[in-house]
């Protein structure tokens, strides 16, 4: 934390949904808001030993523009450029616009905001995505109780059929209807099954969730296939429902594991469970002060393209013989927990980002 005798004033910062810096003319940092440490992926302490120009790809224009408002040239500067990130954060560099002002004329600090240039886009992409899953859910509720009321009649009549079939060769065909308006039967509740089910709450832990998930694909898949922990032991508990944060996690991983069946025949299949703690996370118009990110990390060939925005639709699946119903539960399961699950994907590195809030 800084220690100059002013600081108290710059707290404020740490409410901001974007990343704040207080530099020096010559870019030294002298405070970062925890928006900053989250996307950089470096604690703020660490951070303020070095300059702001060390986490741009190009330090040029940030060199330029301070030292033009720390001559009073101008008093506010503005320029796009693309910020780094550190190795641990795992995540690709990052496009932002720079706003540069004067705190006072003739003062030797400068307020650097930075604003994530997809945020907007990301923002409200995710408010289509909630609004369209509220009305998949009611969707599938109503086709879901619609199909179910005439299977029963359907393979009621299929059964009182078969005994009146004077021959096996005919009670085959009504076995036939029987069977599939039992697999229909399946399917229905399987649809059904995240709005019957209660929300049993206790106090979770994400990693007795994630190493569960671990031990469960590895039984499935024990050659071919390392998964790489990768686990911020700080993350406290939380109130969850942790079968249903289980079955979240595993369905994504099952999916990852299945898409990765070329390389675990090649035995150089890898899944990554990363657990961080991120720092004033705006999820569905609320804000919140601390929330866990998990990320479930392959280096398979990637969701396919015509399917990319699709995912978490009902039915839509990427993989021949998929009920195109894991991820959809998925997203339902972390919804119930006020979270949000987001995928990044590009031929060898699939990357899918769940967000709960924590207390």
């Amino acid at each position: 934390m800084p220690t100059w005798p002013d600081a108290p004033r710059y707290d404020a910062f740490d409410m901001l949904a974007t990343m704040v810096a207080v530099v020096q003319p010559d870019g030294r940092l002298l405070f970062v808001n925890a928006m900053f440490e989250n996307v950089v992926g470096l604690s703020r302490r660490t951070l303020m030993r070095g300059r702001l120009g060390d986490w741009f790809t190009d330090q040029h224009p940030l060199a330029e523009t301070l030292a033009a408002v720390a001559r009073n040239e101008i008093a506010t500067g503005r320029f796009d450029a693309v910020m780094r990130r550190a190795p641990v954060a795992a995540q690709e560099p990052l496009p932002v616009h720079v706003i540069l002002t004067q705190t006072e004329p003739g003062q030797d600090r400068i307020v650097v905001e930075l604003l994530e240039i997809e945020q907007q886009t990301r923002l409200d992409r995710e408010e289509r995505t909630l609004g369209q899953v509220q009305a998949t859910k009611e969707l599938i509720r109503n086709l879901a109780h619609e199909i179910k009321n005439p299977l029963g009649g359907i393979r009621g009549a299929a059964q009182l059929l078969a005994m009146e079939m004077p021959g096996k060769e005919l009670a085959e065909y009504t076995n036939v209807i029987i069977h599939e308006a039992d697999r229909l039967q399946a399917l229905v509740d399987r649809l059904l099954a995240p709005h019957r089910k209660p929300h049993v709450v206790s106090d979770v832990n994400i990693h007795e969730v994630c190493e569960r998930v671990r031990s469960l694909i590895l039984a499935e898949f024990p050659r071919g296939l390392t998964v790489h922990r990768d686990y911020d032991i700080s993350i406290p508990d939380f109130r969850g429902d942790r079968e249903q944060l289980i079955q979240a996690v595993l369905n994504i991983a099952h999916n990852a594991a299945q898409a990765l069946a070329e390389r675990i025949a090649a035995g150089d299949a890898l899944l990554v469970l990363r657990t961080r703690v991120a720092r004033q996370v705006t999820v569905g118009k609320h804000r919140f002060r601390l929330a866990l990110e998990l990320h479930i990390e392959d280096n398979g060939s990637g969701v396919p393209e015509d399917i990319r925005d699709r995912i978490f639709y009902p039915l839509v699946s990427g993989r021949e013989g998929g009920s195109g119903l894991g991820l959809t539960l998925a997203q339902t399961f972390v919804q119930q927990h006020q979270g949000t699950i987001e995928c990044d994907s590009v031929p060898g590195r699939t990357v899918f980002r769940i967000l709960i809030p924590l207390p």
